[in-house]
């Protein structure tokens, strides 16, 4: 797909497992788990969905996924299968890690901004994109070393090497760096997550992140127990998904299994997602 000078495609940085209640929050069982079957550990699979936007003389990448620096015990934990691995979906799209001259990440949660860094052959940690800026809003950044609540999804790890490599940019609200291309901020699944917003002026794409992490958590208090604020992310939910069902946008799901895109419709009983599809072709 081609919108606003840019080429787009997804790309599949493989699946991990998290609890199904956990991330469906006061939603009961027998509800949500006709839309995501889980497994024997109740956890419900989730897909690492990433966005790759090529044009105007940059090569963006939303979003890294876990990538593979966790050890077996975290993997087996958190079900990470990587059949499908970042730097294998980018190649299959003709690019390399040298080329990624962009990294924007939506928020620093293990599962979106692992895969920017990784361990060299000596066992050092590195940028994966060594060649890339990487953009994060700047209150998030400091919500990610001050928050307890959420201190096992920002790993040391992740953001050490982040912070030391001279590569990191903090942006501070809802423009960006790239031509057409804006960022809604949300702040009730973590402080200061940036979601991107890509439009020509007859089409838009929006990148959900954990705002609308699958299509199932369309409705407004189908929320995570993992949010900060779940009454913000209502709110939140209710604007932007009016903005998108209004303007009849194209939504990317970052972590659903099955449906990597759709739109939304406002109905009498709420919104919800149609037109779901693989329609954007995945790496």
């Amino acid at each position: 797909m081609t919108l606003a000078g840019y080429q787009i495609d997804l790309v599949h940085a493989g699946m991990l497992g998290l609890d199904g209640g956990a991330m469906f929050g006061i939603v009961p069982r027998p509800l949500w788990e006709r839309h995501i079957t889980p497994d024997a550990s109740n956890r419900i699979p989730l897909a690492m969905r990433c966005l790759l936007l090529r044009g105007h003389g940059r090569t963006l990448l939303v979003d890294t996924g876990l990538g593979d620096k966790t050890n077996a015990k975290f993997d087996r934990i958190y079900a990470v299968d990587r059949t499908h691995t970042l730097l294998g979906s980018l190649a299959s799209l003709g690019v390399s890690p040298d080329d990624v001259t962009d990294v924007l990440l939506t928020h620093l949660h293990f599962d979106h901004g692992g895969g920017a860094t990784r361990r060299s052959e000596t066992g050092a940690l590195e940028l994966t994109f060594a060649n890339a800026t990487h953009h994060v809003q700047r209150r998030h950044w400091e919500w990610a070393h001050a928050s307890p609540r959420e201190q096992a999804s920002f790993l040391a790890e992740n953001l050490r090497p982040l912070e030391a490599s001279g590569r990191l940019h903090l942006l501070d609200g809802t423009e960006s760096p790239f031509p057409h291309l804006e960022l809604a901020i949300v702040d009730g699944h973590t402080r200061g997550q940036q979601l991107p917003i890509l439009s020509d002026g007859d089409t838009t794409l929006f990148y959900a992140g954990d705002l609308l992490p699958t299509a199932a958590h369309v409705p407004l208090l189908w929320i995570m127990a993992y949010d900060v604020e779940p009454l913000e992310t209502v709110r939140e939910k209710e604007r932007l998904l009016a903005q998108a069902a209004a303007e009849a946008w194209l939504v990317v799901f970052e972590h659903d299994p099955v449906h990597a895109v759709g739109k939304i419709q406002a109905t009498d009983r709420g919104f919800v997602a149609t037109s779901l599809s693989e329609a954007l072709p995945e790496g």
